[in-house]
């Protein structure tokens, strides 16, 4: 590991000549390199553009049975649920293909005051969530950055019955080291910052002005960010822009980097595919579509290539596409979510939106289908709190051993939820999985979940190890 400073390097000439070289692959290379995949140690670019070649169905249907596999190696079959808290949709940037953009005369444009943020996480607190990745377009309020560390601050002392948001991830603009800094000691989990196109002539083509423009400034944000001492970052494409495999390969490029840095890959990749927007056409016709079929392999793949890090799958898919995605290793879903500024309290308004959702389902209803699928929907957020984070963090999930604490902990908080916020049908439901769940354990791990569950049941709340 070297903490050196040292910027970001997409090298798109090897990126070329990678897929070039992934192009000649069988179907035994191809099983050898799935057989790899298996050690939980990640895979070279050049495997990872042969399975992005596949075609095949038998060969498909391998790739993510693998997946699968190496997902639930790591993190057991839990998925983690939280929603995005959009308190500004304002913005100095000229993204075409986002509704934020600033000549988007379209747009109702909001900041929400520090009052309407707590009525906000009041509606997602009575919702039953515990999480949320706090949201703004990029550009700030009067006060400047001083709005978001505000609203952070509200998000943690807003309390609603027996429920409070307990860990606030953030999706803002790239910031300075400096700014990173007042970030951390306002106890954020995650910092999130999205590329959107790696490739460079792409970058430039659909970021027309505004300090987003800057490809590098953007590129280097989670260093910085890692810089400032803040452990988990986040990663992603907006998939759509340009070539998919460009993509997921330049992704790789930008993880590796930061594992040679900082000892520490990203803690989440995002894998938003472009949908409409108010006011892009180009949101609505991407230049580089990406097919059903491709996106899951964008999935698998990905899991295959960093199989400790969290994917999100985000409420921009449908309810069916994400429900196919859980079993290509997706380890954390949004939920009921709004994407304007004020959309839980008074409802979506499309206007006032970032992008079109694909599944419009309450929390409750995604819970209960959640659970009918065999898997156990998650608001645990104890490994912020126990200092489970960045290094620490990966040196459990590598080895696989991150599902000790991640197996309980999930039935816990899915115990809290059904007796707090669960509604009669998701709660039958619900009781029938943690029964099932609990009796699957290994007889140590039992015990250990039994109580906490016992003890949510008896009454006790935010109960983790």
């Amino acid at each position: 590991m070297s903490t050196a400073a040292e910027d970001v390097r997409i090298d798109e000439g090897l990126i070329a000549e990678t897929l070039v070289a992934g192009r000649r692959h069988d179907a035994v290379l191809l099983r050898e390199i799935l057989a790899k995949s298996l050690e939980l140690k990640g895979l070279p670019e050049v495997d990872l553009a042969a399975l992005m070649g596949v075609s095949d169905p038998e060969l498909l249907g391998e790739i993510f049975q693998t997946a699968k596999n190496v997902k639930e190696s790591i993190y057991g079959n839990r998925l983690v649920l939280f929603a995005p808290l959009y308190i500004s949709n304002l913005c100095d940037n000229e993204c075409v293909y986002c509704a934020f953009r600033a000549r988007n005369r379209e747009l109702q444009r909001r900041a929400l005051s520090q009052e309407e943020i707590a009525v906000e996480v009041k509606h997602l607190v009575e919702q039953g969530h515990k999480r949320i990745v706090l949201v703004t377009g990029e550009a700030y309020p009067r006060e400047g950055f001083e709005y978001v560390l505000n609203a952070i601050d509200t998000v943690y002392r807003t309390i609603s019955g027996p429920g409070e948001i307990r860990r606030v991830n953030v999706n803002i603009a790239p910031l300075s080291t400096e700014e990173f800094k007042l970030l951390k000691a306002r106890q954020i989990g995650t910092y999130q910052v999205f590329q959107e196109t790696y490739h460079r002539d792409t970058y430039a083509w659909v970021h027309v002005a505004g300090r987003k423009r800057d490809f590098d400034w953007r590129v280097n944000a989670p260093d910085r960010a890692m810089e400032a001492g803040i452990d988990d970052v986040g990663i992603g494409v907006l998939f759509g822009l340009f070539d998919w495999r460009f993509e997921a390969l330049a992704l790789v490029q930008h993880i590796r980097h930061l594992e040679r840095r900082f000892g520490v890959g990203p803690h989440t990749i995002s894998v938003p595919r472009m949908e409409p927007a108010t006011g892009s056409d180009i949101a609505s016709h991407p230049p580089h579509p990406v097919s059903d079929i491709d996106f899951r392999k964008i999935v698998a793949i990905l899991r295959l290539a960093v199989p400790y890090t969290g994917i999100i799958m985000s409420t921009r898919e449908t309810a069916e596409i994400r429900r196919e995605t859980f079993a290509l290793g997706v380890s954390q879903i949004s939920a009921g979510s709004r994407t304007n500024p004020g959309g839980y309290s008074e409802d979506e308004k499309i206007d006032a939106a970032q992008f079109c959702l694909g599944d419009h389902r309450p929390l409750d209803e995604v819970i209960r289908d959640v659970a009918a699928l065999g898997y156990v929907p998650s608001f645990c957020t104890a490994c912020y709190r126990l200092g489970r984070t960045g290094r620490d963090f990966m040196d459990l999930a590598k080895p696989g051993e991150i599902k000790e604490h991640c197996g309980p902990n999930a039935l816990a908080t899915f115990q809290e939820y059904l007796e707090d916020y669960g509604s009669p049908e998701t709660r039958q439901v619900g009781e029938a999985f943690i029964a099932h769940a609990l009796a699957e354990l290994e007889p140590g791990l039992r015990a250990k979940a039994e109580k906490m569950v016992r003890l949510v049941k008896d009454g006790t709340r935010d109960v983790y190890c």
